[in-house]
């Protein structure tokens, strides 16, 4: 399951190997005061301790080609070294270019290359929420007078950082003094939502964005879970709408794109995309069946309606959301 709050859960996909899925449910469990910046409780010291004796068990089982697509996978050097000479946004990046590597030049889909391939999107996942992770007590950039303990992550109706988060962010980065604090208004910074969906707008008056996304938070948090539970596990329909071509759709939806369970932000950002495209489930089983190939008489028949309905909602969703033609079974 994938947390819709600010602490994220660690996601691990469907096949990872299990002593690596069993090394990080263990991270996670201790995972609650370490961050990055913290000097007590450093993250790449639990990264040492729990993950990299699970990931050198897990090495030592597969043939030695495959070391090549894992940093740190060498004897010796942990991922937590790797970690630490280039940093955890880098290593995600670094992984993630060889697990494309691997998939194009050496996965032939057998049991032990899908695990490899999930073993390695789990760690990728656990790599880039640690990155995210904020620190449970942390001081700020000297002269800076903020309340660092404030709520902070994505914005409620988004996936926009909230106001609090961004400028908090060039805080960590020391890039702010006092007196750009009080030209920011600090006490005014939103915690809950970005600078798009603030409630009220400079001059006071309430923001219509704010208005419209407040609306239609249920279908946005709804969107949001069906994105992340069919992201989580791509081997089939995963959505559990309730109904099958709804979760049809959105196995087809995101079977071509490269979005991960870790792409947090960009998931929410589809998410709002469809509320606010107005994506209703009927339009989702219309994208499916003509995905399938039935025509719009079809169409029409199947859901019982009528064709002007399918030709008009049809041509009113834009062309992001329409799936690629498949040969029609039977």
């Amino acid at each position: 399951m994938v947390d819709m709050k600010n602490e994220p859960t660690i996601v691990i996909w469907e096949g990872c190997d299990p002593s690596v899925s069993k090394a990080i449910r263990q991270f996670e469990e201790r995972w609650r005061p370490y961050s990055v910046s913290s000097r007590r409780y450093p993250i790449m010291r639990l990264i040492q301790e729990v993950i990299d004796p699970a990931v050198a068990a897990y090495m030592a089982t597969l043939p030695e080609s495959y070391r090549g697509y894992v940093p740190g996978a060498g004897p010796g050097v942990g991922c937590s070294a790797i970690i630490r000479l280039v940093g955890l946004e880098a290593s995600v990046r670094m992984q993630r270019q060889l697990l494309r590597q691997f998939i194009k030049t050496e996965d032939r889909q057998t049991p032990r290359d899908q695990s490899f391939v999930a073993t390695l999107e789990s760690l990728i996942g656990l790599v880039w929420d640690c990155a995210c992770k904020r620190p449970r007590r942390s001081a700020l950039t000297k002269g800076v007078n903020l309340n660092a303990q404030r709520k902070h992550g994505f914005c409620e109706l988004c996936g926009d950082l909230t106001e609090f988060a961004a400028f908090m962010a060039t805080v960590t980065e020391e890039q702010v003094n006092s007196v750009e604090l009080e030209d920011h208004k600090k006490l005014e910074l939103s915690h809950q939502y970005c600078t798009r969906h603030r409630p009220k707008l400079a001059n006071g008056e309430w923001n219509p964005a704010y208005r419209q996304a407040k609306r239609s938070l249920a279908q946005f948090d709804l969107e949001l879970a069906r994105l992340s539970r069919q992201c989580a596990k791509r081997s089939a329909p995963q959505a559990a709408s309730g109904d099958s071509l709804i979760d049809s759709y959105f196995y087809h939806y995101l079977l071509d794109r490269t979005v991960q369970p870790a792409d947090k932000a960009e998931l929410r950002h589809q998410a709002r995309l469809m509320v606010d495209s107005k994506l209703s489930d009927r339009k989702k089983q219309m994208l499916m069946l003509q995905c399938s190939g039935f025509n719009q008489s079809e169409i029409a028949r199947r859901l019982g309606i009528r064709r002007q309905a399918v030709s008009k909602a049809l041509a009113s969703i834009p062309e992001i959301f329409h799936l690629k033609k498949r040969k029609r079974q039977g």
